[in-house]
């Protein structure tokens, strides 16, 4: 059978690049059966050209991805930039113009306005493909071609029986016209129309120069490669000429790039014409194919033709073809935000090489798709006492001195800035507001005071140096809660907290000998939703409470008001005075309470006046505190652990518990707030800190790297929020509904990130207008329903509890939400938990993995939904002007 050729149908069809499909498709083509059956075609084997390639069988049409190949254990490919010439100007003045480029992503050159379009994802007309692979079936292939410069490589392709020496060259005269390429550089656009075609011998100096100075070289990593692909129309010429070459070694063919690169690939497409943009769209396919990681693979270690076309035919069996007529061919598909991985385009041999220690996936599907992951080392038990902190200190200890040397970078200095301000923000918003709480025992002062003292002790001893301490929500609570209750019976608040700190501190330091930390692992995301929801509710709630309170302390002015007068003075014939007067004082002007609290001095005294027995009694208070300290540093902690940070120094859960509970003990003795790993700047100042790639294709997101650790910027941002408590005379001027809103907007933002809120909606939303969200690809509407409803009822329940007398227990009730979502094992299957929320340990060990796989793909536009996994607090961190990422990514 001879390979298929021309249009299969009448309308031609769009096929769109597998890489970036949401979903890919098997296709067998009409006729493709006869490109496996054809005649064997003509092909040049490198020995003809003096080459001397070494012996082998061919490569399997699927390989890995440049980015995949160095994970995989195989030589990593170098990038490869592919350009596209198309010969135009037929039959007047011929001239090769650039029209195209490709590293991951399509760009077109616009010619009206002078720029290159957007990157976007390249879709083809299905018959281009078919009649590429025709072309290159019955056309020369020549593999290791030693051509060392464009003349060459020129003598080389025109070497066909089928030209007369006249038309060879004609041909090869053609061939070595320097093309027109855009100048980027200074931003002008081509006067193709009016420009003679220069030969090989002009001034070769200037396009050089403007390759070198191309900015599209510095978004190109170092070892890039360059592949061109000549299209055109040539009247003199009788039948088709398709010739595909693979250099031996990369040259740099003159200009025949824009950008000044070796050349490993070369594509020539030419013949007579024919009605439409026919070698437009061929040149555009093998441009497409050549961008493709996988055919890129497979052709940089074909060793004959047949390898070649199995490359081309496993590419046309992983499109994804859409119908004529459903869509716009002249939409461009923007860059998805997240890829999908090329994983499953592997080969099976490929991928027992790549075994379960491959690289993380960054798709969501991929992400569920191979299930839950091994708890990591540091929340394995020892069995020893303490022997949890021990390791932790083993593990952290070589890292010590790097963790400042590696601050040595100028993206530190700007995270400092960053992170300041936001310290600043919190330790003024939550002093003001545990001023309130403690009737001025606490206040601005201790607030600046005791972030310095605990944060730059705990950057200096912590097993993870980028968390930041600070006040939270929950401890909030409990102070207010803790001195409601002193004033009810009539204690000495400060040395009754005393004595809960001192017993705090105890428990915590049982929960370190004993390696209770763990137990974090049954921390999923039911639990981190559940104490989200409840601490942006509670933000919410107090910012609106305190806003109406303004209300009353500064009533609007009405007719007949006496809060507020004017009163107009006649002073004399030469004019009046009119100013404003205020009958009634107001309570606080502003947020600061600067000196500390009369009659107390730094060091609390241990009784008071307090009976002794309180300071056993104060164990019980101090129990459900541990609680509430234990699970708010924790669940911070895993969020900030997590395998997606990259984080290569290692974690130390018990060794940031023991941090807190020395400096528990600490701020109680002198009076201070306490502290613990504060979720929103944490994450701040880990995002602040990314590492990401800087070269990167166009159309491409930077690729992260990871996170760069070190103690430094934490140490520098606590050592200057301490020497702030000498800017008191300005921060008295900064109005408490300030600081109201951004606890507002926190709150909100909290609360609208978490998939808990996303599943609230769907319970009054009709199902047309439901989002396309994964879960519900995967779970029935019922069960997420019936999922949704239970979390409602447990927020419901710690609600009513934090707003009852028994509220002093919630931390206990908080420790309940494990219970729960351990008993929901028995009403949702694990698939169904596997969407909804996480796995427990049990689970994972029990169920075989592959039962836990989605039966369908998808695309990765609901990212955000996974991306949740990182914690549910993360965009809270937008309150205080966290950067946007990649991400989670």
């Amino acid at each position: 059978m001879q390979p298929v050729r021309g249009p299969l149908a009448s309308e031609p069809q769009t096929v769109l690049v597998p890489r970036f499909c949401a979903s890919l498709m098997e296709m067998k083509l009409p006729g493709q059966e006869g490109f496996e059956a054809s005649s064997a075609p003509r092909t040049i084997p490198s020995g003809e050209l003096d080459s001397n390639p070494g012996p082998g069988t061919g490569p399997s049409p699927d390989g890995p991805s440049d980015t995949e190949s160095k994970e995989l254990g195989v030589p990593k490919d170098p990038l490869l930039f592919i350009q596209l010439n198309e010969l135009l100007g037929w039959p007047q003045a011929l001239e090769w113009r650039e029209t195209g480029r490709w590293v991951l992503f399509e760009e077109k050159l616009e010619v009206a306005a002078g720029r290159w379009s957007a990157p976007h994802v390249p879709t083809l007309v299905l018959p281009s493909l078919q009649k590429l692979r025709s072309l290159l079936a019955e056309g020369l292939v020549l593999l290791d071609c030693p051509a060392q410069s464009l003349l060459e490589l020129v003598e080389q392709v025109t070497r066909v029986e089928s030209l007369s020496p006249e038309l060879r060259g004609q041909l090869q005269a053609l061939l070595l016209q320097r093309p027109q390429h855009y100048n980027q550089t200074t931003g002008t656009r081509p006067c193709w129309g009016s420009t003679l075609p220069r030969k090989a011998s002009d001034n070769e100096e200037a396009p050089l120069r403007e390759q070198y100075q191309n900015p599209l070289r510095q978004k190109l990593p170092p070892g890039a490669e360059a592949g061109t692909v000549l299209a055109g129309e040539l009247g003199f010429l009788a039948q088709p000429l398709g010739a595909f070459v693979r250099l031996r070694d990369p040259v740099v063919l003159g200009s025949l790039t824009e950008v000044s690169l070796p050349s490993r690939f070369f594509c020539l497409l030419l013949g007579p014409p024919m009605l439409g943009k026919g070698y437009h769209e061929m040149g555009r396919a093998a441009a497409v194919l050549l961008s493709d990681p996988q055919f890129q693979w497979s052709v940089r270690r074909a060793s004959n033709l047949h390898d070649l076309l199995a490359a081309l035919d496993a590419f046309l069996e992983e499109v994804t073809v859409l119908p004529p007529g459903r869509w716009d061919p002249t939409a461009r598909i923007p860059p998805p935000k997240c890829l999908p991985s090329q994983h499953k385009r592997l080969p099976s041999q490929q991928r027992e090489i790549r075994g379960p220690s491959g690289p993380r996936l960054t798709s969501a599907e991929d992400r569920h798709h191979h299930g839950p992951h091994a708890p990591s080392p540091e929340l394995q038990r020892t069995g020893r006492l303490f022997g949890g902190l021990i390791q932790d200190v083993r593990r952290k200890a070589p890292w010590y001195l790097s963790d400042f040397l590696d601050a040595l970078h100028l993206q530190c200095f700007s995270a400092v800035l960053y992170i300041y301000l936001a310290t600043v923000t919190n330790a003024i918003t939550f002093g003001g507001l545990l001023g309130d709480a403690t009737d001025g025992a606490q206040g601005v002062l201790e607030s600046f005071l005791g972030t310095a003292v605990a944060g730059a002790a705990f950057c200096l001893m912590a097993g993870q140096p980028l968390t930041i301490l600070s006040s939270t929500g929950p401890v909030l609570v409990f102070e207010r809660l803790l001195f409601s209750f002193s004033r009810d019976y009539s204690l000495d608040y400060l040395p009754f907290r005393l004595w809960v700190g001192i017993w705090v501190a105890t428990f915590c330091l049982v929960l370190v000998a004993t390696e209770a930390s763990v137990l974090v692992r049954y921390f999923t995301r039911f639990t981190e939703e559940g104490f989200c929801a409840l601490i942006s509710l509670i933000f919410i709630y107090d910012a609106v409470g305190k806003m109406l309170n303004l209300t009353h302390t500064y009533p609007i002015q009405k007719p007949g008001s006496s809060a507020y007068g004017c009163l107009c003075q006649y002073p004399g014939p030469g004019g009046n005075d009119s100013q404003w007067i205020r009958t009634r004082p107001k309570d606080r002007d502003d947020i600061v309470s600067m000196p500390t609290l009369p009659g107390r001095g730094w060091l609390v005294s241990p009784f008071g006046t307090n009976p002794w027995w309180w300071s056993v009694a104060a164990a019980l208070p101090a129990l459900l505190l541990s609680i509430l300290i234990f699970m708010d540093q924790q669940i911070t902690a895993v969020i900030l652990n997590r395998v997606e940070y990259r984080l290569q120094k290692g974690a130390g859960f018990h060794l940031d518990l023991f941090c807190v509970a020395v400096l528990m003990l600490l701020t109680s003795v002198l009076g201070l707030p306490w502290y613990v790993s504060a979720t929103v700047i944490s994450l701040a100042h880990m995002d602040s800190l990314r590492r990401e790639s800087r070269a990167c294709a166009p159309g491409e997101l930077p690729n992260f790297l990871g996170i760069r650790e070190q103690r430094l910027t934490g140490l520098v941002v606590f050592i200057l929020t301490g020497a702030s408590i000498f800017l008191a005379p300005v921060l008295k001027f900064i109005p408490m509904p300030v600081l109201y809103g951004i606890f507002l907007y926190m709150g909100v933002a909290a609360l609208s990130s978490i998939q808990f809120t996303k599943r609230v909606k769907l319970l009054l939303m009709p199902a047309k207008h439901q989002p396309d969200l994964l879960l519900l690809r995967h779970v029935p509407l019922t069960r997420v329903h019936l999922f949704t409803a239970i979390q409602l009822v447990c927020l419901g329940l710690l609600w009513i509890i934090k707003s009852t007398p028994a509220a002093i227990i919630f931390p206990l009730m908080l420790l309940g939400l494990v219970g729960v979502r351990k008993a929901l094992e028995r009403v949702f299957s694990p698939q169904e938990l596997l969407w909804l929320d996480e796995l427990m340990p049990e689970e994972e060990r029990s169920i075989p993995e592959k039962g836990l796989e989605p039966e369908h793909s998808f695309s990765g536009s609901d990212s955000d939904d996974v991306s949740s996994r990182l914690g549910p607090l993360r965009r809270m961190c937008q309150g205080l002007g966290e950067r946007s990422c990649p991400g989670a990514k």
